[in-house]
């Protein structure tokens, strides 16, 4: 009986040695999760705040989305889609000397090949020369354009423009920046998924496919 209850202090001891938890144990579990989030925010998802209201009423000016960086990395632009974009061509206007990249985000209308057009107040976008119905995400109460443009888009870039139309320095106001008021596919770092914050605006930013089904030209392009 001796032999034994010696025996069993010495299993209850190494248990308790097992269960201690070491520093290195707190490193990996600490470390990994951080590692994997750490990953996810610099190659995969992106969080970004929407500064203006040139996406209005799809975005709120202060509204947070999560953005996916596989397009167009990885994965094809589509039209429809919400891209965030590196300033192409100092549409901002500003420098404040930091050396910053500034970002944009608009909506892709147009893609390499495409025309795009409207002959002004009242008359609908037209890509490839068909009219698209873009009533279900342009701001309500707002022309599809207030002033006739015609573009058409070139190789490696796309034609943008905001859901906030009277109140959008896209693609139609920039034509005389040297790229047409075109964004490089190049410059597009990711694409909208979803507003997280405030809690109140959620929403998921799907692309609206059915909008552009009958315009032809290429369906997608990384």
């Amino acid at each position: 009986m001796s032999d034994g209850s010696h025996d069993g202090g010495k299993h209850d001891g190494g248990r308790r040695d097992d269960d201690r938890l070491t520093l290195k144990d707190l490193l990996v579990w600490a470390g990994v999760p951080l590692l994997i989030v750490l990953f996810l925010r610099l190659f995969v998802i992106g969080v970004y705040e929407i500064p203006s209201g040139s996406m209005l009423n799809t975005l709120q000016i202060g509204d947070r989305v999560v953005a996916s960086r596989l397009a167009p990395k990885f994965f094809e632009l589509h039209r429809g889609d919400i891209v965030v974009f590196k300033d192409p061509a100092n549409w901002l206007g500003r420098d404040d000397g930091s050396g910053r990249t500034q970002y944009l985000i608009k909506r892709v209308i147009g893609l390499p090949g495409d025309t795009v057009k409207c002959t002004g107040p009242g008359a609908p976008v037209t890509v490839n020369g068909k009219a698209i119905d873009d009533s279900g995400f342009i701001r309500e109460g707002v022309n599809p354009s207030d002033y006739p443009f015609e573009v058409s888009v070139s190789e490696g870039h796309l034609f943008v423009m905001g859901d906030n139309r009277a109140n959008s320095a896209d693609s139609r106001v920039h034509q005389d920046d040297g790229e047409n008021g075109l964004v490089p596919v190049d410059d597009v770092q990711a694409v909208a998924l979803a507003v997280y914050w405030p809690i109140s605006h959620w929403s998921n930013l799907s692309r609206p496919d059915g909008v552009f089904d009958q315009v032809g030209g290429v369906s997608g392009v990384k």
